[in-house]
């Protein structure tokens, strides 16, 4: 055999080196070239430039075994002819020298290896001393806020907190129809609860409607109907079974002035025993809460407003000064978008109206002496279309009550009047809202206009029943 590849071995013949070649030693040829072939000193396995190539140049220059030289002796067994130079060296040597190598490389990837785990625990001993050290930085073992001081023992009667402590014991929620309504009350002597007519008759709704009294301190009774008033919005009950009750103590809502001090207290949205306080922002507010529903009268009364939160669930409940007295009761709300007092409602937005409680105790005792209650009237009809200043009556003849109260002081059809009480009249709203609020019988001074003239008499003003 030749040593060169012939026939399908020339065929697959490969064309890369499948190893790298031994090294050349310095005046010997290349492995792989035959003998006679004139090799260069290049460490680099190419040809230098201007070399000749023989007729064997395309074994490959690497060193790299062939098929044809698997025939070959692994190892010269004389002399090398004169000229052929150093001895080529045998598959055997080549494999011994690969060995080695990997051998070399072997003991390499284990040194990497274990460089390689050196490094990875280092870094977790090295992470782990930071990352304490990093924690010890923002804790402190030792650290405390300092002891618990003394728990007050107690308030200030004056102040909100003193004031709810005597109050809410004396305050009622009341639920209407088994919880289809829910409004507040509060206790005065005798154990009769006030509140508003349209808490326990649901707006208007429900005029026999089943009452529930239920206490601060967790007990409950049905609750019987004393009397109620649909103009003045005030109703009376009483609690079945229950023995003496704390009652609250009246004051005087005529002394009340704007920057009063007061804290409102009920059961808003069903929260019981629910404490908010504020200020009187004014006085002898006009308010028409609500739209009369089917044959029920409008609720006229000039108000008290105040700051205090007050939200559905707090009708009836009472406004109190910072002497523990009630000067109003709960009764309207004003939302943004939405009717006070009936109809859907929104959340408090500091702007809530109590009926002075002056009114609201004429109307108290007329209903717990006979179970009806009467109201002032001014006897005559009101243009509610009218778009100027004051109020003015109608202009139909049957307008003024003939011996009426506005009659009987001279008043006629289509007079302007302009002032009641001493207090101006914006609108019509706003005079019977001052009608409404005064006891019947009392005289009253009222100013008017007719035809540009202003003129002034004096009125008593008329009752109705309510």
């Amino acid at each position: 055999m030749s040593g060169q590849p012939t026939g399908d071995d020339a065929a697959n013949a490969p064309t890369e080196p499948a190893w790298p070649g031994p090294p050349v030693w310095p005046g010997s040829p290349a492995l792989g070239h035959p003998v006679g072939a004139t090799a260069s000193r290049s460490d680099s396995g190419r040809r230098p430039a201007g070399s000749t190539a023989t007729a064997d140049s395309n074994r490959p220059l690497s060193g790299a075994l062939l098929p044809g030289d698997w025939a070959q002796a692994d190892e010269s067994t004389g002399p090398p002819p004169p000229g052929s130079g150093p001895p080529r060296r045998g598959l055997r040597a080549r494999l011994r020298s690969l060995r080695s190598g990997e051998l070399r490389g072997g003991r390499l990837a284990v040194v990497v290896g274990v460089i390689a785990l050196a490094c990875t625990m280092l870094g977790g001993v090295i992470g782990g001393y930071i990352g304490r050290n990093s924690q010890d930085a923002v804790t402190d073992p030792s650290y405390n806020v300092g002891t618990v001081p003394a728990a007050t023992a107690g308030r200030p009667a004056a102040s909100v907190a003193g004031l709810a402590a005597r109050v809410t014991p004396s305050v009622v929620m009341i639920k209407v129809n088994g919880g289809e309504g829910t409004g507040s009350g509060f206790i005065i002597r005798g154990g009769y609860i006030v509140t508003d007519n349209h808490v326990v008759t649901l707006d208007n709704e429900a005029p026999n409607a089943a009452i529930r009294v239920y206490f601060s301190n967790g007990t409950s009774a049905p609750g019987q109907l004393v009397g109620r008033d649909p103009y003045a919005d005030i109703a009376i009950i009483k609690a079945d079974g229950m023995g003496r009750l704390p009652a609250l103590t009246l004051g005087n809502s005529s002394g009340v002035a704007v920057g009063d001090p007061v804290i409102a207290v009920g059961s808003p949205l069903g929260l019981a025993d629910t404490v908010t306080s504020g200020i009187v922002s004014a006085v002898d507010r006009p308010v028409q809460p609500g739209q009369n529903s089917g044959t029920s009268p409008q609720v006229f009364f000039d108000a008290i407003q105040t700051d205090a939160p007050i939200n559905p669930g707090n009708s009836g409940g009472p406004l109190v000064n910072a002497k523990g007295q009630v000067i109003g009761v709960d009764a309207a709300i004003d939302t943004l978008g939405d009717n006070p007092l009936t109809g859907t409602q929104g959340g408090s937005i500091g702007l809530g109206f109590a009926i002075p409680i002056n009114q609201a105790r004429r109307v108290a005792v007329e209903l717990i002496k006979t179970g009806h209650s009467t109201h002032a009237v001014l006897g005559a009809d009101i243009n509610s279309g009218w778009g100027g200043n004051g109020a003015q009556i109608e202009t139909t003849k049957a307008a003024v009550a003939p011996g009426g109260p506005a009659g009987a002081a001279g008043l006629l059809p289509g007079d302007v009047i302009l002032r009641f009480g001493g207090q101006p009249v914006a609108n019509g709203n706003a005079l019977l809202d001052a009608v409404r609020s005064a006891r019947p019988g009392t005289r009253v001074n009222v100013t008017f206009t007719r035809a540009g003239q202003q003129h002034r008499v004096m009125i008593r003003l008329g009752s109705a029943p309510s």
